[in-house]
């Protein structure tokens, strides 16, 4: 049986040793009262939480999957509405949500921690709650004030939950083939008929309302994805007070039998002259979308981090007890048969190569969530714009290279148990299978490395990359004189300009030949995500070497090393592949597949 313990030391070392969080927190208006002691009872809580009630129910949910029911209604696997009760009564949801609308107002650098934290115990659980969260950032920013009046407490609450239901059974991607179409009624709302697919906890029992934000056609819309609009389609109209009301026509047709996530329910949901409100302006929902959408993107990089964080425990837990083989050293333990297989030199590489990218994946991810609060929350107009300048460049980058990570980690926490990891006792099996579809949903990450090189850089000549690229340059230059950093500063910079050359190099191909970007863009998005880890190792580096002889910062230092020496090296093989171009992925036509 797995087990999960809240990584506190970790998030305490990024936090308040690394981006010194309590300091830069302070300069935000908004956060300004908000001191380490607040911000460590929360996350011991979280911890408590996430263990205590969320993490029992992960194995159980994986087992029993939700059920379709004849009359269309979907039930939950055990437990799970029990602990969302205790997740809303906690005020769980709130967290991070505006005062205004019934928030705690607290950051998205605090919140993001403690989802983590619940991603590990229990991702399909969590995603009922973190899709309304998603729902919350779109209406708060595009809704009505009677729309936000109406609808955000209750969404913030937990009390409501909500959807993003974007895919049919013609189009994921090309929402510009979208055909759901929304009629005007005459008195301000929208008759809508259609039919979403893979639309994540669609239909379940666990909240009394779900809130369906649906992107549907105009009667005079224009072709392609100019002529998207977004609305509003609550499971049951709101009455006159605002509470549950008459029920929608909007149903589940079926829920679909997955790989993985099985404790949450994914809908086929049919529209059949549903009442739906606008949301923004017509014609412009993929606009109001895109900030629903990217903030689950940026959810998605919170779940793989969860599922890289609870399998590499496990696996670090089962290579310290598993007794087999010997060190080639000698053994380490001659009173007992066999020494523990993590002496072994490949058990270490592949325990080394999950601890580098899980730490590295927290120490970005913790970094984007300060900046968004930078950008949502800094007195100063133009630090908001920077801010939310890298926050757009990085979200590609923290969906797909958290979610291929991820991946990587849980498969190789399966292989340190060896066939026990196999079965479905040990529990890695189901973090494989969990892993899986976090690289495939809000965008798959072939169009995330699209939109990182096509919309976040070439869009603007590079300018987005140019600023993180600024911040790496003047930490090589604070650090160099230092003969301890060299090992970290050199090969740093030495990628920040092999990928300076390499844009300017794919931008001219792509002059003349638009491929060019699309088939650099899958390399590409990893060497930039590269290049954020290695930024933020040779920090890590820098504060455990001032940090003196603690086995916790020596360990941190340790991998460090790892990372520059093992992993970083993949991005001369990167470089090569984005240096050869187009050519030969279109030289075979598709009769010679």
């Amino acid at each position: 049986m797995p087990s999960y313990t809240a990584p506190l030391r970790d998030m305490r070392f990024v936090l308040f040793e690394l981006i010194d969080a309590e300091r830069e927190l302070a300069a935000l208006p908004a956060h300004a009262g908000l001191d380490r002691a607040t911000m460590d009872a929360v996350l011991e809580e979280a911890a408590r939480f996430a263990r205590d009630v969320v993490f029992p129910l992960n194995q159980v949910g994986d087992a029993e999957g939700c059920r379709f029911h004849a009359d269309g209604r979907v039930t939950t696997p055990s437990g799970f509405r029990d602990a969302y009760r205790q997740f809303t009564e906690a005020g769980w949801p709130a967290l991070g949500c505006d005062p205004e609308f019934g928030g705690q107002g607290l950051p998205v650098l605090l919140n993001n921690r403690v989802y983590e934290m619940f991603n590990s115990a229990n991702q399909a659980w969590l995603m009922y709650a973190g899709l309304s969260h998603s729902a919350y950032a779109c209406l708060l920013r595009f809704g009505t004030p009677e729309q936000k009046a109406t609808y955000l407490p209750k969404l913030v609450s937990g009390q409501w939950s909500g959807t993003m239901c974007l895919t049919e059974a013609q189009c994921g991607t090309d929402l510009g083939l979208l055909r759901t179409r929304a009629e005007p009624t005459g008195d301000g709302a929208f008759v809508l008929t259609g039919t979403k697919i893979f639309i994540s906890a669609g239909e379940h029992d666990i909240t009394e309302n779900i809130l369906h934000l649906v992107l549907a056609r105009l009667p005079d819309a224009p072709a392609g994805t100019r002529g998207i609009s977004l609305f509003l389609v609550p499971k049951f109209l709101p009455d006159a007070q605002g509470e549950v009301g008459e029920r929608n026509a909007i149903h589940a047709a079926s829920i679909e039998h997955k790989m993985g996530i099985h404790g949450n329910a994914t809908c086929v949901m049919n529209l059949d002259g549903a009442r739906g409100w606008l949301i923004g302006e017509p014609h412009k929902g993929l606009a109001a979308m895109f900030v629903m959408m990217n903030s689950a993107r940026l959810g998605v990089g919170m779940q793989s981090l969860g599922l890289a964080e609870v399998s590499l425990q496990n696996a670090v837990a089962y290579a310290r007890d598993r007794l087999q083989g010997r060190d080639p050293a000698g053994p380490d333990a001659p009173d007992r048969a066999a020494d523990p297989i993590i002496v072994h030199p490949d058990v270490r590489r592949m325990l080394l190569t999950a601890k580098a990218y899980t730490e590295g994946g927290r120490a970005l991810a913790c970094w984007i969530a300060l900046q968004t609060d930078r950008e949502h929350a800094h007195p100063e107009p133009e630090a908001r714009r920077q801010a939310g300048e890298l926050v757009a460049l990085m979200t590609p980058v923290v969906k797909a290279f958290f979610t291929d990570n991820a991946f990587l980690t849980t498969n190789l926490a399966l292989q340190v148990y060896g066939g026990h990891g196999y079965i479905r006792e040990s529990g890695m099996e189901q973090y494989v299978r969990d892993a899986r579809i976090n690289m495939i949903y809000e965008g798959t990450n072939g169009i995330q490395a699209l939109d990182l090189i096509g919309r976040k850089v070439l869009h603007d000549q590079g300018a987005r990359l140019r600023a993180f690229g600024d911040l790496v340059r003047a930490f090589v230059i604070d650090q160099s004189g230092d003969e301890r950093m060299r090992e970290f500063v050199e090969p740093l910079a030495a990628l920040g300009g092999e990928i300076a050359a390499l844009t300017a190099q794919v931008a001219t191909r792509a002059m003349t030949d638009p491929r060019e970007a699309a088939a650099a863009a899958t390399p590409y998005l990893r060497l930039v995500g590269h290049l954020a880890y290695a930024w933020l190792w040779a920090r890590m580096a820098r504060v455990a070497l001032d940090a003196g002889d603690s086995p916790f910062h020596l360990a941190k230092l340790a991998t460090a090393r790892f990372y520059f020496r093992e992993l970083l090296p993949e991005t001369a093989g990167l470089a090569q592949v984005v240096r050869s171009g187009a050519a030969p992925l279109m030289a075979l036509d598709a009769e010679g597949f």
